[in-house]
């Protein structure tokens, strides 16, 4: 495992020592992300455990904001997104979360009831405000494709478990939703309305399932970046079927790809079995870009080989990018 690095996509949401001082010894630096997701606590509190940590572990920690939809379909609405990402960013956030709540939660609807997308026009002035001051919006929409695919189809074990046990969260079951193709291309009119805007698209741009598509949207996109985050599986599974293919998007891209594990530190692990999982997804996933081992992965049968990317390359994606884009 690399000395000195940076895991760019977790939550940090509690006040945990241990995985502080795990990555201390390991050389670690975090961005955590402050999103408004229903099981985590206000975004008011997720900032103030940061500030906390920050302050434990000076210059170890960077943070994003994101803004929630307490007043949706108000007046009050925009006034006080608009000052939720004012107060995060004074408060010394790098960036701002938008997340898959906007496309996915049905109470997030408009005047007929349907889904509001990312391209809604209520959430221009955001997007203008962003480009005006030349902050940062990363983004989470979407599903992993699988999401709405049969279980059959499904390319990771690991989603055809939690589906088949989770069915009201399985978009395959869930017609009246929009679509995966709806998600994405809301968020590509977006990117398209607003050349200037810099962005980094999370998850693979959510189109972790074919590098091609990805390298489509950088290509398009030339003011934005993408992070590895929870698909790393997926690219070890399209490795295994054509692993020079995905060596040279590595490559080609090596200067707009971020690392993250996007572990989340809610407390329902211990401060030891966090620690534990930090460790092992850091070395888990150097190994299979630094070396050309044979590798086995927990969420798909088979075995591929590590990329054996050049050193100067990985360094891009598991520090420098990262360095560079969240101000570290």
């Amino acid at each position: 495992m690399p000395r000195s690095f940076i895991d760019a996509h977790v939550h940090l949401n509690t006040l945990s020592t241990e995985k502080m001082e795990t990555a201390l010894k390991n050389g670690v630096k975090f961005l955590s992300i402050n999103t408004d997701i229903p099981f985590f606590e206000s975004l008011e509190s997720q900032e103030a455990t940061i500030h906390k940590l920050q302050e434990r572990y000076p210059d170890m920690i960077r943070y994003a904001t994101s803004f929630d939809t307490r007043y949706w379909n108000t007046q009050q609405w925009l006034p006080h997104a608009l000052e939720q990402l004012k107060r995060g960013i004074s408060n010394g956030a790098v960036a701002v979360k938008i997340w898959k709540n906007i496309g996915m939660d049905a109470a997030i609807a408009d005047s007929e009831g349907k889904f509001v997308m990312v391209d809604d026009a209520r959430f221009d002035p955001l997007y203008q405000y962003l480009c005006d001051e030349g902050i940062l919006l990363i983004g989470h929409q979407g599903e992993p494709r699988n999401c709405w695919l049969p279980l059959e189809e499904m390319t990771m074990n690991s989603d055809q478990e939690y589906f088949g046990s989770h069915p009201e969260y399985h978009m395959y079951k869930n017609a009246d939703y929009p679509s995966y193709e709806c998600q994405m291309m809301a968020r590509d009119r977006v990117l398209e309305k607003y050349p200037d805007l810099k962005y980094v698209g999370l998850h693979l741009f959510s189109m972790e399932w074919n590098l091609k598509e990805v390298a489509k949207r950088l290509e398009k996109f030339p003011n934005t970046m993408t992070d590895l985050a929870e698909r790393i599986c997926h690219v070890q599974f399209q490795s295994m079927q054509d692993r020079e293919s995905v060596r040279e998007f590595f490559i080609t891209y090596q200067d707009r790809i971020i690392y993250g594990s996007d572990v989340i530190d809610d407390g329902s692990r211990s401060p030891k079995a966090l620690s534990q999982r930090f460790e092992t997804l850091w070395k888990n996933h150097w190994k299979y870009f630094e070396t050309e081992e044979e590798m086995v992965a927990p969420e798909f049968e088979g075995t591929f080989k590590g990329l054996g990317l050049p050193s100067e390359v990985v360094q891009k994606i598991f520090r420098e990018n990262a360095k560079k884009t969240y101000n570290f």
